[in-house]
């Protein structure tokens, strides 16, 4: 079996500052880490590994920085790794990100069984990247999917969780599966394995590796359907309240402040 776990270079602060002009994040300065949800889409492929010796190869798309992830998933268990970058990628929206990571991944000229991504990232919190993916590649997809149950040459068998109700679902394969977080507890490395692999590189895919029909217009800011007008903060605000009376009319006045406030719903009989 041959797996793909899509992941990215996030900021590792709450703190990180807007472009007034372009509403990007200002990345610069700032520490970096793997998308906390693609240790997930990770770790279900290294355990699959484990168990049916698949190969891994972990793909990010990003500036040469980005290569510490890599590095990182190297470390973990990961067979090979592949940076997608190229300037003429910068400024991409969900959309061009997705059409890059569905090209690169036909430049690889490899038949993977299974494509994995995190359920979204905590610098975007879209969840639309690997759907898109799927779609862009004419493949299946299943989201939130929180554990594989079983898999073959032709198909795998997983359990997803939507709202209300739970789902088992045999797809075939290839697929695109986004993992959720409650998959399983994601490994840490050994110092034995980061001193083994820190000097491992990565295969590079740029823009002039992309094959695929009008490749420059659906990639980077022109290939972008959105653009962020602003960003900005929300505005936050903080009030004391104090409820008087005896237990009965302490409940009936705040029950009647959180409807006023639409924190919750009044009952309608």
């Amino acid at each position: 079996m041959k797996i793909l776990v899509c992941i990215k270079q996030v900021p590792d602060s709450q703190k990180v500052q807007v472009d007034p002009i372009t509403g990007s994040l200002m990345r610069a300065g700032i520490d970096a880490k793997m998308n906390p949800y693609d240790l997930f889409a990770l770790e279900a492929a290294l355990q699959l590994k484990d168990s049916q010796g698949a190969h891994v190869t972990v793909m990010t798309m990003g500036p040469q920085a980005a290569v510490d992830i890599l590095r990182e998933a190297y470390a973990l268990g990961s067979d090979e790794a592949v940076l997608v970058s190229d300037r003429g990628f910068a400024g991409a929206d969900v959309l061009a990100t997705a059409h890059t990571l569905a090209y690169a991944i036909q430049a690889l000229n490899t038949d993977f069984d299974l494509i994995l991504c995190g359920k979204q990232t905590t610098d975007g919190d879209t969840a639309q990247v690997g759907p898109a993916v799927a779609e862009i590649l004419g493949i299946p997809h299943v989201s939130w999917v929180d554990a594989i149950r079983s898999s073959n040459e032709d198909s795998v068998t997983v359990h997803y969780a939507l709202t209300s109700c739970t789902h088992l679902a045999q797809v075939k394969t290839p697929c695109l599966l986004t993992i959720e977080k409650d998959y399983s507890q994601p490994r840490y490395p050994s110092y034995l394995k980061i001193k083994a692999t820190s000097k491992r590189q990565p295969r590079i895919v740029s823009l002039k590796d992309l094959n695929g029909e009008n490749v420059p217009v659906h990639v980077g800011s022109l290939g972008s359907a959105t653009q962020v007008e602003r960003i900005f903060p929300p505005s936050s605000r903080s009030e004391n309240l104090r409820f008087e009376g005896d237990s009965i009319k302490l409940v009936n006045d705040l029950v009647d402040y959180l409807i006023s406030e639409h924190i919750i719903a009044k009952e309608i009989q």
